[in-house]
């Protein structure tokens, strides 16, 4: 972790760290914290190598871009500025005391939910027509939430009776409907942009100053969420599916990986590669180049 002046360093996740004020004892009596995304890449449960360059101040930059298009959504941002030190990867934000679970939207069927409906015709336990291809569009966006995993764990995707029992059925019912929101709109902005927003993955906290449920951590990256190009989608091709996110790495390990031990290094042209997909992204939604 990054030393700073000012600040202590309290966590290091897969590809975040986090830190409290000096003044501050602990977390729980801090009255804000500094996010710092890194340049690490996880997947598979695994952080890999090498990192990607950039890829923290594009995450970052483009998490603060969202919150500033989802002004009516109470998030965690903070007006403070960063660390010289950490500069565009870093955020201050106000402490929340998090929900234990991640709220994943799903408006397109891929990923786990494509390999769950070929054996099950559902997703997440959901029914969902049949006939239905990987790629496509599902009839309306599902709410599938997940619990939150440990370094080296995987998450597992809980039903909504599960968060009613762990959160209870009010806090359940809002993270639903926030959620569902959040993603309905940001999926409407993107494809104005010509981008499809396949996915997502938002978290949720209640802040302890006003106790109202608020937006953290990332929001609508290129790591937590599955971009695709919406002309070739539109296309119909063998290349419909191309990403804008860490998928294209996910793909590689999938073809050059048994899943078991330590994961291989990544090749320099696939990290050049995702870096460029990642800042393609973050201009066609923004407009702006980083």
């Amino acid at each position: 972790m990054t030393a700073l002046s000012d600040w202590t360093a309290v966590y290091s996740g897969k590809v975040r760290e986090l830190y409290i004020p000096q003044s501050a004892s602990s977390l729980e009596d801090a009255t804000e914290l500094l996010i710092v995304a890194t340049d690490r890449v996880s997947a598979f449960d695994h952080i890999l190598s090498p990192e990607v360059p950039g890829k923290g101040e594009i995450l970052t930059t483009l998490t603060r871009w969202w919150f500033g298009q989802l002004p009516d959504i109470p998030n965690h941002l903070l007006p403070q500025h960063p660390p010289e030190d950490v500069g565009a990867r870093g955020m201050v934000v106000q402490p929340l005391t998090m929900f234990p679970i991640e709220c994943v939207v799903r408006g397109y069927l891929a990923g786990s939910g494509w390999k769950e409906y070929q054996e099950s015709s559902s997703v997440c336990g959901i029914s969902l027509p049949a006939g239905l291809n990987e790629g496509d569009e599902l009839p309306e966006p599902l709410f599938t939430p997940a619990t939150k995993a440990a370094l080296g764990a995987h998450d597992e995707n809980i039903s909504f009776e599960t968060v009613e029992e762990l959160i209870g059925v009010d806090d359940a019912r809002a993270l639903k409907a926030l959620s569902l929101d959040i993603y309905s709109r940001a999926r409407d902005l993107a494809v104005s942009r010509g981008v499809i927003l396949a996915d997502t993955k938002l978290e949720f906290g209640r802040s302890r100053s006003t106790g109202e449920i608020t937006l953290g951590d990332e929001v609508l990256t290129s790591d937590s969420s599955r971009y695709w190009d919406g002309e070739l989608y539109s296309s119909g091709g063998i290349h419909r599916l191309d990403s804008f996110d860490k998928q294209l790495i996910r793909n590689w390990l999938l073809g050059n990986w048994d899943l078991q031990g330590a994961p291989p290094i990544l090749p320099a042209e696939l990290v050049d590669h995702t870096v460029g997909r990642y800042r393609e992204l973050f201009r066609r939604l923004t407009g702006a180049s980083i």
